[in-house]
């Protein structure tokens, strides 16, 4: 058995007794809480240390949230219906230090100095708002939480009360993600480690000891002078909650421009979606096509080009007939033919003429009109190799299609020029089924625009297994071309319930459902999985999934969506 000496002894025994409170931080840290406000009997938000002290209010008209900045207290007001935020309001704040006025921000948002704000407690507080001719109160609680007290500095007297005190400090700046705790807890380790390790070396003991001292002094210089810690952050931040549910400051809400609908339950006709392409108004539209075999040629001035604007009768192009060398042979044969006749007949006239004193006035004239006969057919025959066809505008439009080319051989029937009047536009959609199509249509572009449409009529024979049905385009037609494809919501004569929401509200969540953000609190959002059905070019109907008397985010959700 080693004997050890008292002096030795009473040496291991402080050292073990002045771990003990640092020992007692290592193992007992615990996050600490920070109040977010009134819910409205929504849960209470998860634990956080990054929101400042608040209080929520709500009636029919207005929403209004009340943050604690120091001795400063900061309101935003919103209208309850939409958040849109309430400018030019006057509201007044009656609390521990009597009535007062606020002043007005840019924004809707509101200031008041209150400096009963550095009294930790819970506070009553009534707001009076006046705005657009609407008085409305609005009553809330404000929760001041109590200081931690703040490690003491070193080298001072520590009583057992104290050492024990400020580790209740360093637990809250654990929670905070202070990261002078770690290193109290790391020196209290290495003491620990020390101490156990070298119990039998007393000059260990003493380096241990220093060493363990200077680690702990090093998170007690960290934490900060002597006093007190703000239980909670002076900052808010956009967070999301573990069941789904997004917190996101009025501030934030204000940069996102986030708004809202108070849903109602409604009854709609019922819709059908229809692929569909546009087309040009067969009335307004034409082709230009050539009648005879023959070279194309530019008139005077060119080919019109891709975009010309041209009036019915104008000439678009010539075509030269090819004539085959068997026809100019058979030509020539009749021009000699004709020559001949011309010839005769030409004799015969003029010794009629010489005698005409004995024939009759009716031989002459005769001969007369054959003669010209004759000639008009000898110079059409001559002229119909030469004269090119013109090929002119059927319809007044713009030159939606070309495909002339000097000297390019034309077929008959081919398609030269294709005129459409970009004014007036049609759609033809494909149905593979019947359906009675009755009310006003809207047509989605691929880019989210929509146009309306009129209907005009169903085909009743398939085509490629399908009915096409026709609308004709209602308003400005500026950006639409021929050809594109785009999505007919057109209205039938079935009627649902449900609630209408812009599209721009549904999103698609992790597992592929179809969600909505309700809001459920001035600063909570909720996903809700809710099943829709189409109802026009800008809006969806909810028919499952939600019901009437709820706010739901009609813009800003993608930004929500995106929030972690």
């Amino acid at each position: 058995m080693r004997i050890v000496s008292r002096a030795g002894m009473a040496l291991h025994v402080s050292i073990r007794l002045a771990m003990l409170p640092v020992l007692a931080v290592l193992f007992g840290t615990s996050p600490a809480s920070a109040h977010e406000g009134h819910d409205h009997g929504a849960p209470p938000p998860p634990v956080t240390t990054t929101i400042a002290p608040r209080a929520d209010a709500s009636s029919s008209d207005f929403e209004l949230v009340a943050i604690a900045r120091g001795t400063t207290l900061r309101i935003y007001l919103d209208t309850f219906r939409g958040n849109e935020p309430v400018e030019g309001a006057e509201v007044e704040v009656d609390g521990p230090g009597g009535t007062v006025k606020a002043t007005a921000i840019s924004g809707g948002a509101y200031t008041v100095d209150a400096p009963w704000l550095a009294r930790p407690g819970t506070h009553d507080l009534a707001f009076t708002v006046l705005a657009s001719g609407a008085i409305d109160v609005l009553t809330a609680t404000l929760a001041i939480p109590e200081p931690v007290p703040s490690l003491p500095a070193v080298g001072g007297s520590w009583p057992w009360g104290a050492r024990f005190a400020w580790t209740r400090d360093i637990q809250a700046r654990v929670a905070a993600g202070d990261p002078s705790p770690w290193v109290v807890g790391a020196g209290a380790f290495l003491a620990g480690f020390v101490v156990s390790w070298l119990p039998r070396r007393r000059r260990g003991v003493a380096a241990g000891v220093v060493l363990g001292l200077l680690v702990v002094s090093a998170g007690t210089h960290a934490a900060g002078p002597a006093g007190t810690v703000p239980a909670v952050a002076e900052r808010d931040m956009a967070q999301r909650f573990a069941d789904g549910a997004v917190f996101v400051p009025k501030a934030t809400q204000r940069i996102l421009a986030i708004r809202t609908l108070f849903t109602e339950m409604r009854s709609f006709t019922g819709t059908v979606e229809l692929p569909a392409r546009i087309i040009p108004d067969p009335g307004a539209s034409g082709f230009v096509q050539a009648a005879v075999a023959g070279r194309l040629a530019p008139p005077p001035g060119g080919f019109p080009r891709l975009g010309t604007p041209v009036a019915a009768g104008d000439v678009l192009a010539l075509v030269q007939p090819a004539i085959p060398s068997a026809d100019v042979t058979s030509q020539q044969q009749q021009a000699r033919e004709l020559d001949q006749q011309i010839a005769l007949v030409e004799r015969r006239l003029e010794r009629s003429r010489q005698i005409q004193s004995v024939i009759a006035r009716a031989q002459i004239e005769d001969a007369e009109l054959d003669l010209r006969g004759l000639r008009i057919r000898r110079a059409n025959l001559e002229q119909s190799p030469r004269d090119p066809e013109k090929l002119v505008a059927p319809v007044s439009g713009v030159i939606a299609a070309a495909r002339a080319v000097a000297g390019q051989v034309a077929e008959p029937n081919a398609i030269i020029f294709q005129i459409v009047d970009p004014a007036r536009l049609w759609v033809e959609a494909s149905s593979f089924e019947a359906h009675s199509i009755a009310g006003a249509a809207h047509g989605r572009i691929g880019d989210g625009r929509t146009v309306p449409l009129a209907y005009r009529g169903s085909g009743l024979v398939d085509r490629n297994q399908a009915i096409p049905i026709q609308f004709s385009v209602e308003g400005p037609t500026r950006g639409l071309r021929v050809g594109q494809l785009l999505t007919v919501l057109a209205s039938t004569g079935d009627e649902r319930s449900g609630i209408a929401v812009p599209r721009t509200s549904v999103l698609r969540g992790a597992n592929g459902q179809s969600i909505v953000y309700e809001h459920t609190n001035a600063e909570r959002f909720l996903p809700r999985e809710v099943r829709v059905e189409p109802l026009d070019g800008d809006q969806v109907l909810i028919v499952a999934g939600i019901g009437a008397g709820r706010r739901i985010v009609t813009q800003g959700a993608e930004l929500l969506n995106q929030i972690r």
